[in-house]
């Protein structure tokens, strides 16, 4: 069998949150090598729009198109899941991280923070799930964090909006597995974007560094090929789980 490859995700529609930078343009990038056509959803136009041209070059034949699209707006995620077409696969990589320590967190701060990392996300889901835009064996992944589990200073709040995402995804698996729709959860380490390089100062990007048994941060890429993964019909029977891509640091 020639072309047979479990892993392709030749045809199928997916749809990729934060996709302007950092996990979510790898996604995409990646998602669009091995066929997937991509609906690409982002705030930073400019940023959208290069990865839109870029993956319509490595990927010409497919059928790819971006939302510039403010996900905690409520009225703006109603708009684009009104344009959205039948679905494959939803991943949600959309998110923000601040460090501040425990003392000076408000609820402002925790709202915003929860906005982005958990209401979005979830909100997206149902919405999508509602409108019957997922087909039967289609899949949902939502990119979370080993933050939701080990502890770092300043991260406090952080830790909760993953920790939650992380409860609601075994709930949405079993409620979702009698349309044969499945929910997983990807927990990266320490990633090398922008997002998290810049809450950290060089020094303890040095020291933490030397923590992790692999010897280095991960790549986008790496959480990308995950997420391809658990896209794909060589995971069509895994559902509500979680897979950790740390390169060995919870070994610690």
């Amino acid at each position: 069998m020639e072309n047979y490859n479990p892993f392709s995700l030749l045809g199928k529609t997916i749809l990729v949150t934060g996709a302007s930078s950092g996990i979510g343009r790898s996604v995409a990038i990646e998602c669009s090598k091995i066929g997937a056509n991509l609906i690409i959803v982002g705030r930073n136009s400019d940023r959208l729009n290069e990865v839109l041209l870029f993956i319509q070059n490595i990927s010409p034949m497919g059928l790819h198109c971006s939302f510039q699209t403010d996900l905690t707006d409520d009225l703006a995620l109603k708009e684009l899941v009104s344009e959205l077409p039948l679905l494959d696969g939803v991943v949600h990589c959309a998110g923000i991280l601040k460090k501040i320590p425990f003392k000076f967190i408000n609820r402002d701060e925790i709202n915003r923070m929860l906005d982005t990392n958990f209401y979005s996300p979830a909100l997206l889901s149902q919405a999508i799930f509602r409108k019957k835009l997922l087909k039967e064996e289609s899949s949902i992944v939502f990119v979370s964090s080993i933050a939701s589990h080990v502890a770092s200073f300043g991260s406090t709040m952080y830790m909760a909006s993953k920790g939650a995402l992380n409860s609601m995804v075994r709930g949405v698996a079993l409620e979702l597995s009698e349309k044969r729709i499945r929910a997983n959860c990807i927990e990266p380490g320490l990633i090398k974007t922008n997002l998290t390089l810049g809450a950290l100062t060089i020094e303890d990007l040095e020291g933490y560094e030397k923590k992790y048994p692999l010897g280095r941060f991960g790549e986008p890429e790496e959480i990308a090929y995950a997420a391809i993964y658990l896209l794909s019909d060589a995971s069509k029977w895994i559902t509500g789980t979680t897979i950790t891509v740390d390169g060995g640091i919870t070994l610690r």
